[in-house]
């Protein structure tokens, strides 16, 4: 049986309350799959998603739809080595990260 996760849709209800992500520049740390990533994608963000494991980003660059590749993009890379250009993201999101 496949896993369905947030089969209620509170992730994105909650996702919802605390922003407009419409235009927004995300950093999305540790996007593992990418499931947040289209979340976020899905509510009109434009998302940088990195995660340090090359197979995580591998899978998360197949799974995307096409209609969603102009809005996400996915790096492995690690949160301790991003640019340092102030204003570079609007807002950072590290969910479901160890």
């Amino acid at each position: 049986m496949p896993l369905k996760i947030d089969p209620e849709g509170r992730e994105i209800r909650a996702l919802r309350r605390v922003t407009t992500w419409r235009g927004k520049r995300v950093l999305d740390v540790g996007c593992g799959d990418g499931r947040l990533s289209l979340r976020l994608a899905r509510l009109g963000a434009d998302v940088l998603a990195i995660d340090l494991d090359p197979e995580l980003i591998r899978a998360a660059r197949k799974s995307l739809p096409q209609k969603f590749a102009a809005r996400i993009r996915y790096r492995v890379g690690s949160a301790e080595r991003l640019p340092r250009r102030s204003g570079l993201f609007d807002i950072v999101v590290f969910s479901w990260t160890l």
